[in-house]
């Protein structure tokens, strides 16, 4: 019998088709790895919306888009351009979260499906590490605003503000580890608290850049600059519009991945369906508009193509206004920053030893080690940024293509949950040692593809669609070699029935 949801099922001897369930391994089950309960999924639509709303509308997609403007796309191409992105996005997140929610469990033990009990650990440190790194990354990112803030009501900080330590200013220091401190007390309270302050963030969020959207609308008289220059046309222009789609999709390739990490607490598919859709098409919409909004109004004022919505808040003449626009940026920056990059690597580090770690255990782990890699240097160069988080980021895909391979197409979502965390070796995801050998021969040519042609500039024409390369070559090679395995098991097995009747 195929067990599909629910914890319960885990805490029996006998699952309902009457055959004994092996027993739990410690190495691979804790309290927060179980499958989540019914009574306790409350990340409903809104939830999701709310979560949605945050990571769409924060400054590194807004410095993403931007940079679309700065290519030379026009208004309506750069919208044309987000919404091929979000419509990817939002299928692709579909089935991610539905496996999830089916499952209810998190990443790392969804990753044992197609990788194998011990195998999982490879896709779910790459996320992990990516996480980590991102996640001192924004929590810098999230302190310069805070310093902003600070200089504006207080401008004698400044002087604080002009030695280096380790790379950053006294007053640097002091608002990184406020920013970390407050992501610590927040994860100290579990996946519900991290609920509510996304509910709490995203109206603010969407309030704040609508506000501003108007504001600058306002200044220049409705005079909206559409480009920097003629705009692009035919192919060149087609070509734009669909790496700046298929790079939007690899920015969320990390929470495609890992999204079942909240969609596992969502009540039904429904709510992950109607959350998505106003999350994420919706809400990029939305957003691309704002964007154009921005970057037009700026541009004719003094012919300068912004970077960053921070450069429109830290110009305003007000400092009520300034202070409030800053402050916007931060709680939803801390709130991104806890979404994407924190709940990945604290579900991994306690799926490495789910004895000694729990969740907000594993979860202080990677905040301190966010701290260590010291990550404005990693920040403030180009080289790290372009070749380890984008290497690491183009292997993203072919894991995604691997794991919605295997569960949508060759098992048919049928999930036995109690054996993901049992080490019998006749169990069904044992595999090989616990490790699946025909996942890793599909993921490493794959692997390799989609590397090469994010880093080599050679392949500089084709990069932005590296994701989506690695994804369908790693999905296509994982279901051939599954298909010839189980041809030749098949084979083998009438071979045996054969000589057995002799």
């Amino acid at each position: 019998m195929q067990l599909n949801s629910s914890a319960e099922s885990t805490c029996s001897s006998i699952d309902t088709s009457g055959q004994p369930i092996p027993a739990l391994s410690a190495r691979l089950h804790n309290r927060d790895l179980a499958p989540t309960r019914i009574e306790g999924r409350k990340w409903g639509g809104y939830s999701i919306f709310a979560l949605w709303t945050n990571d769409v509308h924060n400054l590194a997609n807004y410095s993403f888009a931007m940079g679309l403007y700065a290519m030379g796309l026009g208004g309506w191409q750069i919208v044309m351009s987000l919404l091929v992105g979000a419509v990817f996005v939002y299928l692709l997140m579909n089935l991610s979260g539905y496996m999830g929610q089916k499952t209810g469990v998190p990443f790392p033990v969804i990753s044992r499906i197609s990788f194998g009990i011990h195998g999982a650990q490879l896709p779910a440190l790459i996320r992990a590490a990516i996480a980590i790194a991102w996640f001192g990354i924004q929590t810098y990112l999230a302190s310069v605003v805070l310093r902003v803030l600070l200089n504006a009501v207080a401008p004698s900080l400044a002087a604080y503000d002009q030695n280096q330590i380790l790379g950053l200013s006294t007053l640097g220091w002091l608002c990184f580890i406020s920013i970390w401190l407050v992501q610590l007390v927040i994860l100290a309270y579990g996946m519900e608290m991290i609920r509510r302050c996304e509910a709490l963030a995203g109206p603010v969020i969407l309030l704040t850049v609508a506000s501003l959207a108007v504001f600058m609308y306002f200044r220049v008289d409705g005079h909206i600059a559409w480009s920097i220059r003629q705009p692009l046309q035919g192919a060149e222009m087609w070509r734009n519009i669909f790496a700046g789609g298929a790079l939007w999709l690899a920015i969320y390739g990390t929470l495609i991945l890992n999204f079942c990490d909240f969609a596992r607490s969502a009540p039904s598919m429904r709510c992950i369906k109607n959350g998505n859709f106003w999350g994420l098409p919706v809400n990029i919409l939305i957003f691309a508009s704002i964007t154009v909004v921005l970057c037009g109004a700026q541009f004719s004022i003094d012919g300068h193509v912004i970077q960053s919505p921070t450069e429109i808040i830290r110009a305003i003449p007000s400092t009520l206004f300034l202070v409030l626009g800053a402050l916007a940026f931060l709680i939803v920056t801390v709130a991104v920053n806890i979404m994407a990059n924190f709940v990945a690597p604290a579900f991994v580090l306690s799926n490495l030893a789910p004895r000694l770690l729990t969740f907000r255990r594993a979860g202080l782990i990677s905040a301190a080690l966010a701290v260590l890699i010291l990550p404005w240097n990693l920040y403030n160069s180009p080289l790290v940024i372009a070749y380890f988080l984008a290497g690491l980021g183009a292997l993203l895909g072919p894991l995604y293509g691997i794991i919605m391979a295997d569960y949508w197409l060759l098992r048919g979502t049928k999930i036995n949950v109690p054996q993901l965390y049992t080490e019998a070796p006749h169990a069904a995801y044992y595999y090989t040692k616990g490790i699946n050998p025909r996942a890793i021969a599909a993921f490493i040519p794959a692997a390799l593809i989609a590397t090469s042609l994010a880093l080599l500039p050679m392949f500089e024409a084709v990069s932005p669609f590296s994701w989506l390369f690695g994804a369908t070559i790693a999905a296509a090679v994982y279901l051939l070699i599954s298909e010839r395995h189980q041809s030749f098991e098949h084979v083998d097995g009438e071979s045996i029935a054969v000589s057995n009747t002799h």
